[in-house]
């Protein structure tokens, strides 16, 4: 088959390896671009746990200067790659959700429920979670640091009419912010009705949802939001 792999650097490359060694042909076009914050800032704490939704945070923590006053605290991750890379970064007591959203909410919660602790979020510019929300219920309070932001690929609309030249007969999507900036990659390269005619995989309904709603009808979503589960629709 012939796939399209739209997430960041470096998992883009990760992804695309993987699918290769199952026999695909496989066009990596990064739909965005990872920045990190050196400058970074949060408070002094204390604070019982460390929350990370994205392996892209662990990276940015892995080159801050105020790593090591975070090192010997729980991470609570939403994913096992997301785990990865805070062991990667240096954390050595990680427990992931092995899910989404709710299932991290959930983790959080049962282990820290009503005991009134500070967590701190290294989080994304834009993000799809709220969790300060989230866990206000449960008695905990959330301090978001934005440690890193995507942008928009700006070689996105050539990157994807070259891979419409080529053929592509499905596409992988990770998020639904990168879902949303293809959908507007493709029409800036003027390919978007061939882009919908393409077969997507989703890992998440959320992620699903602005496809379906200009107009992709073949749409396959992951039993759980996690790339093992995406992989296994192919």
């Amino acid at each position: 088959m012939r796939l399209l792999v739209t997430r960041p650097q470096p998992d883009a490359d990760r992804s695309a390896e993987a699918l290769r060694q199952r026999g695909h042909i496989v066009t990596v076009a990064p739909v965005l671009d990872v920045e990190i914050i050196a400058n970074a800032a949060w408070g002094e704490g204390p604070y019982a746990a460390v929350v990370m939704t994205s392996a892209n945070a662990a990276r940015a923590i892995s080159t801050h200067g105020r790593r090591d006053e975070l090192a010997g605290l729980t991470v609570f991750t939403v994913g096992r790659t997301t785990a990865a890379a805070a062991r990667a970064a240096g954390f050595s007591t990680v427990a992931s959700a092995d899910g989404g959203a709710a299932e991290l909410v959930g983790l959080i919660a049962a282990e820290l429920d009503r005991s009134g602790a500070r967590l701190l979020y290294l989080a994304a510019e834009q993000r799809a979670t709220d969790l300060a929300t989230a866990l206000a219920p449960h008695g905990l309070h959330v301090e978001t640091a934005v440690i890193y932001r995507t942008i928009a690929n700006p070689m996105l609309a050539q990157e994807l009419h070259a891979a419409l030249s080529s053929g592509v007969d499905g596409v992988l999507h990770y998020s639904r912010r990168s879902a949303q900036t293809f959908l507007t990659g493709a029409r800036g390269a003027g390919c978007i009705e061939a882009a919908l005619g393409w077969t997507h995989y989703c890992l998440s309904g959320e992620v699903a949802a602005p496809l379906r709603a200009a107009g992709a009808t073949a749409i396959k979503v992951a039993a759980q939001p996690d790339e093992a589960a995406l992989i296994a629709l192919l």
